[in-house]
């Protein structure tokens, strides 16, 4: 039997040693060793090579020769990008994209993620917010050209804008009508508008026919033209002096002619409006309360402005902010996920503490919930940030031709100058390497937090 005592274990006479004894110093390896990691590492490290170090070392290299690749340029392709006009606009544009969209995105996702919280019916609402993830950018870029539609009856927007437009505002447009030319009509082209050549007469109807109206441009609602005299007052009827299949009488109210609703009519006297009305579905119109004296009867010029059709959303002024809120409609879901994980983990303890303190909601949204979120908030802004430097579907399809160069991009621009019609590679090369520049650092920014977030 072996003693115990205060010194080491000492064993038995003729026995073994223990196996502790036999071990080496240096400590066994766990695990399989570097040649088999490296050998299941290889095939992937061969595909990054051939997919991504290849194509960048390339693009580095092909950028300094000219279009041809015969020509060393150096850094002139470089040099281009921020003397060329038109890749200086593509620059601010996105510069644009930069700042709004990943505010807009992150601002969106977080109010969505907090409200989801006090709803019933949250899931359903997530589920349809990040129903746009599942449609390529493509697909969605389909779908805004034509949400953006100028004719309200097609594209959505300004089918929204109308309506309520016109909710409010009753006037209807002509802007087709005129005074039939020749001597012999009773009104004439004046400041834009329509006046009578003849004082008004107090019991005698005022006649102003107009012609030229298209048939889309007729009202719904308009009735047969009644010319009605007022005993005592002014007034008459504005028409479209038109009889379907010929006939009738010009400058006189036929039987199968219409009224024109809706129009502005004023009596003007010593180039002071007196009065005004609005005629009614037979064209008729009447000034009440109107003194004595001799009035000229005229439809003012906005009588024949266009009605509100809406903006021009694929315009050149308004291209760039309408191809952000696609993007917006299809990544909002994506920050309102994340964010919703970010809010799920906050501890309850903290906010329920800070409620029963006397805070209020809002207080507690801006000092607890937003800082403990902040993290969370960095991942998806920068994210947005490199999404939006990259975006080329969307401003592809929404864009029309004639307004693309209004609101260019560079990942556009870099395949435009290579491969859309300017045959450029030394220049597309150039722009690929400096929007790789523009990235880099929020990958790395990105890559450098998950790597925080681990330890």
């Amino acid at each position: 039997m072996t003693e115990k005592s205060g010194g080491p274990l000492v064993p038995p006479e003729g026995g073994t040693s223990s196996p502790r004894a036999d071990t080496p110093r240096k400590l066994r390896r766990l695990g399989p060793s570097p040649a088999v990691a490296i050998v299941f590492l290889l095939p992937a490290a061969v595909l990054l090579g051939i997919w991504v170090v290849y194509p960048i070392i390339y693009s580095i290299i092909r950028s300094l020769f000219d279009a041809g690749g015969s020509g060393f340029v150096g850094l002139g392709n470089y040099l281009t990008i921020f003397t060329d006009s038109n890749t200086l606009t593509t620059i601010r544009n996105n510069l644009i994209w930069v700042i709004a969209a990943p505010i807009l995105v992150t601002t969106l996702g977080l109010i969505f993620a907090v409200l989801t919280e006090r709803i019933k019916w949250s899931t359903a609402f997530k589920l349809i917010v990040f129903m746009p993830m599942a449609v390529s950018l493509m697909a969605a870029g389909v779908i805004f050209r034509l949400v953006y539609d100028q004719d309200p009856g097609k594209g959505m927007a300004n089918a929204v804008l109308t309506t309520v437009h016109d909710t409010f505002s009753s006037s209807q447009g002509y802007p087709d009508a005129r005074p039939r030319e020749g001597d012999t009509s009773p009104i004439a082209a004046k400041d834009g508008g329509v006046a009578t050549k003849q004082p008004a007469q107090a019991g005698q109807p005022v006649l102003i026919p107009l012609v030229g109206i298209k048939p889309a441009t007729m009202p719904a609602n308009a009735a047969t033209a009644v010319a009605k005299p007022e005993p005592g007052g002014v007034g008459g009827v504005v028409w479209f002096d038109f009889t379907p299949g010929g006939g009738g009488t010009s400058g006189a109210v036929d039987p199968e002619e219409r009224g024109l609703p809706g129009l502005t009519v004023e009596a003007v006297s010593n180039g002071q409006v007196a009065a005004s009305t609005t005629t009614a579905a037979d064209g008729s119109f009447r000034f009440d309360g109107l003194a004595a004296g001799a009035y000229e009867v005229r439809l003012p010029q906005s009588n024949f402005q266009a009605p509100f059709a809406g903006l021009s959303w694929l315009g050149p002024t308004l291209i760039t902010p309408a191809i952000i809120g696609a993007f917006v409609w299809v990544w909002a879901g994506f920050a309102m996920v994340l964010i919703a994980a970010g809010l799920a983990a906050i501890p309850r303890d903290a906010l329920e503490a800070a409620r029963i303190d006397g805070a209020s909601e809002w207080q507690v949204f801006r000092r607890i919930t937003i800082p403990l979120l902040s993290p969370v908030l960095l991942v998806v802004f920068v994210t947005m940030i490199i999404n939006t430097l990259k975006v080329f579907d969307l401003v592809f399809i929404i864009a029309p031709a004639s307004v693309q160069s209004q609101s260019n991009v560079i990942a556009l621009e870099m395949w435009r100058v290579s491969f859309g019609g300017g045959n450029n590679q030394g220049l597309g090369s150039a722009l690929a390497i400096f929007l790789l520049i523009l990235v880099l650092p929020f990958m790395i920014m990105n890559v450098r937090r998950f790597r925080r977030e681990e330890r």
